[in-house]
């Protein structure tokens, strides 16, 4: 019994140690309000919280469907409760840019964050992120294909110049269990 107390005194010692430090921590990363002004123009800018649009109607329409399937006799008014319910959650989608924005704003110094907003309202900014998905898709593609030309060319030129240095006796091949040569007599029936 003295031991689990010895413990718990230890992990309650560690957890307090652990919020003052970490508090310690947030406290030194204060953000002011313009550089979380400049974060949330770049956040903007950028689009960083746009492939999280859809998680809302997304979670409305599961839920719509697990209930619809439980009670298919209640399908509209389901459909239009769980419909206000989301329209009713959606002002909280402010949450997640705010917090987009202070972890922009700890990342970036506020020059930094009016350079990255600049630059993504700009023409080619905005063409970047518009074209630069399909520019990236294009180059992983090529870069397998490069990757299969390359392994493909180092085991030729390795097994090419290993086969200099070490002598291996060709293995003579042979059918698979059950398949004969063409031409080959069948073997002997066994007495």
């Amino acid at each position: 019994m003295k031991k689990f107390a010895g413990l718990g005194r230890f992990a309650a010692a560690t957890v307090i140690l652990s919020g003052i430090a970490f508090g310690s921590a947030a406290q030194a990363q204060e953000i002011s309000d313009e550089q979380l002004k400049a974060a949330r123009a770049a956040v903007a800018a950028i689009g960083a919280t746009a492939q999280f649009d859809n998680i809302l109607p997304g979670l409305a329409e599961r839920l719509k469907a697990g209930l619809i399937q439980d009670s298919p006799n209640y399908e509209d008014v389901i459909s239009a409760t769980v419909d206000a319910q989301a329209l009713a959650l959606a002002p909280r989608r402010s949450d997640l840019e705010k917090e987009a924005a202070t972890n922009y704003a700890k990342a970036f110094t506020v020059e930094e964050l009016k350079a990255i907003a600049d630059f993504y309202n700009s023409p080619v900014g905005k063409k970047l992120l518009k074209d630069g998905p399909v520019a990236s898709r294009e180059t992983n593609r090529a870069a397998d294909i490069w990757a299969q030309g390359i392994a493909r060319d180092l085991q030729k030129n390795a097994n090419t110049e290993l086969s200099k240095v070490i002598k291996v006796e060709p293995v003579p091949e042979t059918p698979p269990a059950g398949d004969k040569p063409a031409g080959a007599p069948a073997p002997a029936a066994k007495p």
